[in-house]
């Protein structure tokens, strides 16, 4: 996928003028590199001092660290799974190389790469992932656990094969700010997993090819920060990184000065890009894991290295921590909303370990668990040695008071997310907020009024995902449309506008009408939006506890016009629908469930599953990957006084 010019005047369009004055800056920059790049001062007696306590990797947890050991194997054999697609090349890897299209991307200098065409360079989303560099904590945490320098001996290999086909300023590594500093976060903790090695020193702070490196990507992000409308969790990744170097590779003159600005940084997005409630601006769930996971690791670097932090950055992460706690599901899955990527902060665990759960038990060790809070029975290898660096939360001057929710919230006004929850583990998220973050709401989707309904964890009336980002521009339509979501559709349009990847130039306003979550005997929930022009969509959503049923209407006020109203099963749900009844099934832990979906008899029902021309009936489970699943379509006419009742009842 290929930007066109009508998308960079749409871009441009979304701007404020300090940032089109700071990109200019930029390109004036990116210019003058090119023929004279900076270049990286001597460095003398350099020494790495954040290491863990000695009694950190002891707190390992056995099952955890048999995980762990586990998914190091199947890297050193060279096995690894990106987004849908099974590598085998790991022992020796092309790192410029896309395993999904056959493509190699080119080299040259860095800013002339043309990375969001696919055509030219393959899956981008591909090549970045293995250089992040995640698999080399796993094979050095691995490394710390067990003591087999196998483990530190490819970590070696590897990144002095990294560093030697990625100089800096070429190729593809080196153009966007988030690779870097997540890139950069893995070698803090590389290293500091390495201590015990006797290569360590060797590999990094007595090698200049590394010093340049580590040097050069930190100089990179001092002058290339993401601005304004992106100033979304790619600038707290690049904060992070470049803190956590920073503090941990402290070894240059501007050292001090980076990290200092680093961490206003820091504080000031973290801040900016998340509701007084906690959850995150970006109303994108794995968004808000994967800044809550970038906030924890910074701030482990900060007390590692003794450097203060405002009390801002822990009352942010607790605050996100806690929201959470609270929107989770019973089997600790949060919401399926807005776009998600599988990107991550700091793999230190193997497969299997749940990503959420980690997240809550490392809040339970820096900031203490609530009385409501859900208990989270599984083990993970990062916990314990990100909690030997934090200090706990309110002790020795750590964190200012704060007043933490004293029962488990389930409205969150300023994010305009309810979660409804009933008896036998009935879950609803009822969506009423933002369209998304900032003027182009990059990570949004178009699914205002939109509901999410499990059963016990299972994904009833699910949220489709998100899919894909580049290459494929139909499927990245459909994932993040109205249609693709369980809401109304008018007059085939979407309720925000598109104006391309990444990018809406026309945000729909939602508002919550009655959110009242906890009622006794029923909870109900009403909220509208004006995404479309001269009309109103309304819905109201009500759950009855004694009955296990779910009501929604949907009204549409103003002229009317055409309507599609969509539902969309999880992949584990089989409906059987006749006229306007659909009978749902499907198992969990070998008990057969049972549901019954009464749809609007005034519209006219078709069950779709796994269609392509266009794309309809799908469900993706993460990035890069996607299954048929059915989507229930009904069809016809408003004239805007009548309403659409739909009621899903839940069945022993």
């Amino acid at each position: 996928m290929t930007m066109s010019a009508g998308w960079y005047l749409r871009r441009l369009s979304r701007m404020g003028p300090q940032e089109v004055a700071g990109r200019v800056g930029d390109t004036v920059r990116r210019r003058r590199w090119r023929s004279a790049p900076p270049a990286c001062p001597s460095v003398a007696g350099a020494r790495f001092t954040a290491v863990l306590p000695a009694e950190a990797i002891a707190a390992v947890p056995p099952d955890a660290a048999k995980r762990l050991t586990a998914e190091a194997d199947r890297l050193m054999d060279g096995h690894v799974e990106y987004f849908g697609v099974v590598r085998d090349d790991l022992v020796d890897p092309d790192w410029w190389y896309d395993p999904k299209t056959g493509r190699r991307a080119p080299s040259g200098y860095a800013f002339d790469v043309p990375y969001r065409s696919e055509e030219a360079v393959g899956d981008i989303k591909q090549i970045w992932e293995l250089s992040r560099h995640h698999y080399l904590t796993q094979l050095a945490a691995a490394y710390a656990i067990t003591g087999d320098e196998r483990y530190a001996e490819r970590v070696a290999e590897h990144l002095r094969s990294w560093w030697a086909a990625n100089p800096p300023l070429r190729g593809v590594h080196w153009v966007s700010g988030i690779e870097l500093g997540i890139r950069l976060l893995s070698w803090v903790w590389v290293r500091r997993l390495l201590d015990g090695w006797q290569g360590a020193a060797a590999l990094f702070e007595d090698n200049p090819v590394a010093l340049n490196q580590i040097w050069h990507h930190q100089r990179w992000l001092a002058a290339f920060p993401s601005r304004g409308s992106s100033a979304n969790n790619h600038v707290i990744a690049e904060a992070a990184g470049q803190f956590a170097a920073a503090c941990a590779f402290g070894w240059f003159p501007a050292s001090e000065r980076w990290r200092a600005d680093a961490l206003r940084s820091l504080e000031r997005h973290l801040r900016s890009n998340t509701f007084l409630s906690g959850l995150n601006r970006e109303l994108a769930s794995e968004y808000h894991g994967l800044v809550l996971e970038l906030g924890l690791a910074a701030l482990a670097e900060a007390d590692a290295a003794g450097v203060p932090v405002p009390g801002t950055v822990r009352l942010v992460l607790l605050r996100m921590t806690d929201a959470l706690a609270a929107v989770v599901d019973n089997r600790l899955r949060p919401p399926r909303q807005g776009d998600a990527d599988d990107g991550h902060g700091l793999i230190l665990d193997g497969a299997g370990t749940d990503r959420w759960g980690s997240l809550l038990s490392t809040g339970e060790a820096v900031f203490g668990r609530l009385d409501w809070w859900p208990s989270v029975t599984g083990t993970d290898v990062r916990t314990p040695l990100l909690a030997a660096l934090i200090r706990p939360y309110q002790k020795n001057g750590t964190g200012p008071a704060v007043s933490r929710p004293a029962g488990r919230p389930g409205h969150f006004a300023d994010a305009g997310m309810t979660i409804l929850r009933g008896p036998e583990e009935i879950w609803c998220r009822c969506d009423g907020g933002p369209h998304g973050f900032l003027s182009i709401a990059a990570h949004a989707h178009a699914d205002a009024l939109s509901v999410e309904v499990r059963h016990d964890g299972v994904d009833v009336l699910a949220d489709p995902g998100t899919y894909c980002y580049h290459g494929q521009p139909e499927w990245r339509q459909y994932f993040r449309s109205t249609l693709g979501h369980n809401t109304l559709e008018l007059d085939g349009d979407d309720q925000s506008v598109s104006g391309g990847p990444f990018l809406w130039t026309r945000h729909a306003e939602s508002r919550v009408l009655v959110a009242d979550a906890s009622g006794e005997g029923a909870a109900r929930w009403i909220a509208e939006h004006d995404g479309y022009q001269g009309s109103v969509h309304r819905r109201q959503v009500e759950l009855t506890a004694e009955s296990q049923e779910l009501k929604v209407v949907d009204e549409v006020r103003g002229p009317g016009g055409a309507v599609r109203l969509a539902f969309h099963l999880g992949p584990a749900i089989t409906a059987d629908l006749v006229d306007n009844r659909a009978e749902l099934t499907w198992t969990l832990d070998g008990e057969d469930r049972r549901a019954v979906l009464d749809l609007p008899g005034q519209l006219s029902w078709q069950a779709h599953r796994g269609e392509t021309d266009p794309p309809l009936g799908w469900y993706s489970a993460g990035f890069g990957r996607k299954e048929p699943a059915t989507t229930l379509v009904g069809t016809g006419f408003t004239n805007g006084t009548e309403g659409f009742t739909t009621v899903l009842r839940f069945r022993g």
